[in-house]
């Protein structure tokens, strides 16, 4: 072969050879950018942990915290970067059996922390190998309140039904004995008349008392004008009042919002006038009054009736408690209107206040955080500070603090 041919060939080569380096590079290039132009399978799975509906905690085997997402500590699965005691067992017992455990991670106190902490967490430890272990923790608070409120829903309506119903039939068969007295059927007819109209309003409460204690979720809440709802309850309780003789007063409107549900507002509130007006004298005054407190609104409702002793402050409040049994009936009291105020301050991030002395009088405040506030909607609403410690206050004037927050 000629010197010509020699370098035809070698030119020949290097062409070839910075072709295929420019290809080789341009197929590298364009490898890097198509990797680069979406997350990892890595970055996605660490996406999903954070934005988990559970808590999801990673221990190693000593029980140290090698990850967690933000839900785990709303849980409080996780406190100051150390995971819950009982999580920790539950990992070390995952280990020796290599098998899932499941563990009860309910708070042992109610938080300090504004607003309601979950009440039931549920969680499962799972062993994922060379030592470390997986914590998936989930709020089940919904589905354990769901079944107190049937079990609370099916002992009420099986104690407190069997008396009117019962009664139902002793004038029913009443009646039927004095068939030929036409004076005797009529005061019978009447009886049955009373005891059939408590009957109804017992069952009605009954329903709206389960409903707010977790069958049913609270309502969107909206802006609402506590004017409205003030008036709207004292229609519903004027012609009671005329009827027993008591002046309703109401100071002026005031123009405050609330964020709440205006139904069940008003139901909380007629309940409170109903109340002051049934254990209230005949030419008594009752009076409603509105006031700004910090991040609160308070409507009060304040009567000059027989009063109730301090032991019994805070037990009015519970479902069919009544101080004078017999002039509850009499009135057609069912003994769960306190209860169902407790229930619908709770659902707003508020509480019911008591002051009252025998012999003077009562004052029952609803306490509603104001729209603006700040307070979060439906089950996150912040409570008010007087309601952070389990139980009841009780001020040096008298005044009883019922705590709602997580009332169930």
């Amino acid at each position: 072969m000629t010197a010509l041919g020699y370098t035809a060939l070698i030119m020949a080569a290097l062409l070839i050879g910075v072709a295929g380096g420019f290809l080789a590079a341009n197929g590298v290039r364009r490898y890097r950018l198509t990797r680069n132009s979406g997350p990892t399978v890595a970055e996605l799975l660490q996406r999903y942990v954070h934005t988990s509906t559970n808590g999801v905690v990673l221990l190693n085997r000593f029980g140290d915290v090698v990850l967690h997402n933000p839900r785990a500590a709303e849980l409080g699965v996780i406190h100051e970067q150390r995971a819950d005691a009982r999580a920790r067992k539950a990992a070390e017992q995952a280990l020796e059996t290599g098998e899932a455990v499941e563990v009860d991670l309910s708070a042992l106190e109610r938080s300090a922390r504004p607003g309601r902490a979950p009440t039931a967490v549920l969680g499962e430890v799972r062993p994922l190998g060379d030592g470390f272990t997986v914590v998936d923790a989930a709020d089940e608070s919904e589905s354990v309140r769901l079944e107190a409120t049937r079990r609370d829903f099916v002992a009420n309506v099986s104690h407190e039904l069997k008396t009117p119903v019962g009664a139902l039939a002793l004038l029913a068969e009443a009646v039927l004995d004095a068939a030929e007295d036409p004076d005797e059927v009529r005061r019978f007819a009447n009886k049955i008349l009373h005891e059939s109209t408590r009957l109804g309003t017992l069952v009605s409460e009954l329903i709206a008392l389960s409903r707010l204690q977790g069958a049913e979720r609270l309502p969107e809440l909206t802006t609402v004008e506590v004017d409205d709802v003030v008036e709207e309850a004292l229609g519903r309780s004027q012609l009671a009042a005329e009827n027993a003789g008591i002046e309703i007063t109401v100071d002026e409107p005031s123009g405050y919002q609330v964020d709440g549900d205006r139904a069940l507002l008003v139901t909380a509130l007629s309940n409170l006038i109903a109340n002051a007006i049934s254990y209230s004298p005949a030419g008594s005054p009752v009076s409603i009054s509105r006031q700004l407190s910090g991040d609160y609104v308070d409507i009060s409702v304040t009567d000059r009736g027989i009063g109730i002793p301090p032991e019994y402050h805070e037990r009015v409040f519970e479902r069919f408690f009544r101080v004078d049994k017999a002039r509850s009936r009499a009135t057609g009291g069912t003994g769960l209107g306190l209860a169902i105020v407790k229930h619908v301050a709770a659902n707003h991030g508020g509480e019911v206040k008591l002051w009252s002395q025998p012999g003077i009088g009562s004052t029952f405040t609803l306490r509603v955080p104001r729209h603006g506030a700040g307070a979060a909607a439906g089950d996150e609403q912040a409570a008010p500070s007087s309601a952070a410690a389990p139980g009841r206050s009780e001020s040096p004037d008298g005044v009883t603090a019922v705590e709602t927050g997580g009332v169930r």
